[in-house]
């Protein structure tokens, strides 16, 4: 055993005292377990045995491992080591503050030893006899072993729970806990993070967000949504946002091996939402990530380059006076290359040919009928395709079952863990049928809705564009152009292609001139 460092003189004399606190968490603190308890009983402690208390350390964190990650030990040790020469008594409410953890007690035994500090506890008496020492270790090694069955229970009822479709972890955003009778803390949305979640999971699904950058610029845009100190919001939290299980009503854990089990909460966003969103990341988005993008540049990754077909990029440059926006080439070789075109120029040719997407009164008439009789078309399928998706609703219900008879069969690992994965599929694959079946069914009731939808961009994009709106303008550029719009700095714009419907309709003159100065593409 190491000898102590300090040599004491006055052992009769009142000593010094130096409380430690601690508890596991901060719902102990909430309760009548708290640090303020525990400070009050070891104040006492120390006045009945003529201690002054000189400090207190408390620490809101688990017993179990060592005790240097606990920022209130480190300080007490770190108070002792710079008062060498000071006598202090280190006081503890109950011996399952000082540690839970057979060799991390012992270690701290020896830490306080060699400080020269004495420990006096509560409810335990320490005896440096070798007795007194065996009946240490023995009641230090019972803590450790109340910890790790204490962990195993909650453990256990953790993934009870979980199997039966409850989440129990934090509640994600867009979600809070509620009690609810018969269930306990479940899951429901919390308003208004629930809206800005599922408007960010469906925008992206639908190509509204193109990167996972926009959508983060969107989230930040939210002063509502949870930031960090300096207003953002971590890349990391943006991938979890898109593929969380629980957004869909499922629960899912790495740590308890449970996949897609039905979650008891109700859901965010629709199985087949979730599925688009996977699908696009694994793909690249093809809209730049900057902050810029539709904020300053509108046409920024749209814009092409008159000579070569490149993307033109943007920047600000400097005058005298002030900052001024422009758009050039940088594709070295070309005849453009550096040469700047002023912003509002090149934006203010497009937006002359968005004016003329606006149809008139007939086109949209026109427009009114074909919606009607290609939907009566589609309603007519759609009676045909829910036959056939009930029919494969009943199939894979009938593949269920025969998996899980042979997984009660099977013994092999690897056989049981292929036969579980391919459940999951099918669970999911349900899911996804069972839901496009109740939209085809609520289809017929919502057609106002969306003919009036569709008519609105196609009467009048102009107004959508003349917003200023960054996301409604990606909109425009997406729905009503098939390609880039082609810029030369000289000669001007080219025209460019315009996307169905418009085409379709004949609303525009295609291969025409626009302000007299453009050649077709």
């Amino acid at each position: 055993m190491r000898q102590s460092r300090y040599t004491k003189t006055d052992t009769d004399a009142p000593r010094q005292a130096l409380i430690y606190c601690r508890v596991s968490s901060r719902a102990q603190e909430a309760d009548g377990h708290g640090l303020q308890s525990q400070e009050t009983r070891c104040r006492e402690f120390a006045a009945s045995n003529g201690h002054e208390v000189a400090a207190v350390f408390p620490d809101t964190i688990t017993g179990g491992g060592d005790f240097m990650k606990r920022p209130g030990m480190v300080a007490l040790l770190s108070f002792l080591d710079a008062q060498p020469d000071t006598q202090f008594v280190v006081i503890f409410d109950d011996l399952k503050r000082f540690a839970r953890d057979t060799r991390f007690h012992l270690d701290l035994r020896e830490a306080f030893r060699v400080r020269g500090a004495t420990i006096e506890c509560l409810n335990f008496k320490f005896d440096e006899t070798p007795e007194g020492e065996f009946i240490e270790t023995i009641m230090a090694a019972q803590g450790a072993l109340e910890r790790k069955q204490n962990g195993r229970q909650v453990a256990q009822k953790m993934k009870a729970r979980m199997q039966l479709g409850y989440w129990v972890h934090n509640a994600p955003v867009g979600f809070r806990y509620q009690t609810v009778k018969g269930h306990g803390k479940l899951l429901r949305p919390d308003e208004p993070h629930a809206s800005t979640v599922r408007e960010a999971i469906e925008g992206f699904a639908i190509g509204r967000f193109q990167t996972q950058a926009e959508v983060k610029r969107f989230l930040e845009s939210k002063p509502d949504y949870p930031h960090n100190k300096n207003g953002k919001v971590r890349d990391k939290r943006i991938t979890d946002l898109l593929t969380n299980p629980l957004y869909v009503g499922y629960v899912c854990s790495e740590v308890y091996e449970l996949n897609w089990l039905k979650g008891q909460h109700g859901p965010l966003i629709s199985m087949a939402t979730f599925e688009k969103v996977q699908q696009r990341l694994k793909t690249t988005g093809y809209a730049p990530a900057r902050a810029d993008i539709g904020e300053d540049f509108s046409l920024r990754g749209f814009a092409t380059c008159g000579d070569c077909g490149s993307n033109l990029r943007s920047s600000w440059s400097k005058g005298k006076t002030k900052y001024y926006p422009y758009y050039l080439c940088q594709s070295k070789g070309c005849e453009s290359y550096g040469k700047s075109i002023p912003r509002d120029r090149i934006e203010g040719a497009f937006a002359d040919v968005v004016k003329t997407l606006e149809p008139s009164p007939k086109y949209l008439a026109l427009a009114k009928a074909m919606f009607r009789r290609a939907w009566d078309a589609r309603l007519a399928q759609a009676k045909d395709a829910a036959r056939l998706t009930k029919h494969q609703i009943a199939d894979a219900e009938l593949q269920i079952e025969a998996l899980l008879s042979r997984i009660m069969q099977a013994s092999n690992d690897a056989v049981i863990g292929a036969y579980e994965n391919k459940i999951t599929e099918l669970e999911k694959s349900k899911v996804l049928m069972a839901e496009n079946l109740a939209e085809k069914a609520s289809k017929p009731k919502r057609y106002e809705e969306y003919l009036e939808l569709s008519l609105q961009f196609i009467s009048s994009p102009w107004k959508i564009w003349e917003s200023g709106d960054a996301s409604l303008r990606r909109i425009v550029l997406r729905l009503g152009f098939s390609g880039g719009f082609s810029y030369h700095r000289n000669d001007g714009p080219r025209t460019p292609k315009i996307a169905l419907p418009f085409k379709a309709l004949g609303m525009i003159s295609v291969g025409g001139k626009i302000n007299g100065a453009a050649r077709e593409n």
